[in-house]
């Protein structure tokens, strides 16, 4: 039975969805491979940790891997990826920068005696 592609984008979505994995992301390029090592050495994590969330980040197809004698090396499969993340911030800024104005503008009410508790 064929997935539809809200499905497959879930797939992509969950595997984005841990704090670690998402530092994992950060470490990783195109362009440059990784070895498990140098990840656990970085993220400060044991390497079963960090092993098990490159292999969810693996089946989801955000990263590929190859094994050269008992090291294992990652690295992103698309750059879109960052991109995407870069998109994630982008709405964060955004949203922080809102907040900030909303909070401006009360603080201005409060200061000039606009604002009554219960308000």
């Amino acid at each position: 039975m064929a997935s539809d592609i809200f499905d497959l984008r879930t797939r992509v979505t969950k595997a984005l969805a841990h704090p670690l994995r998402l530092k994992i992301i950060d470490q990783l390029d195109l362009d440059q491979e990784r070895c498990v090592c140098e990840l656990v050495d970085v993220l400060g994590c044991d390497q079963p940790v960090v092993s098990k969330h490159l292999a969810v980040l693996r089946n989801a197809g955000l990263v590929t891997s190859r094994q050269e004698g008992t090291s294992v090396y990652y690295k992103l499969r698309t750059p879109c990826i960052k991109k995407f993340l870069d998109c994630i911030d982008h709405v964060l800024k955004e949203d922080l920068q809102a907040t900030r104005e909303e909070m401006a503008g009360v603080s201005r009410c409060i200061s000039e005696g606009e604002y009554k508790e219960g308000d």
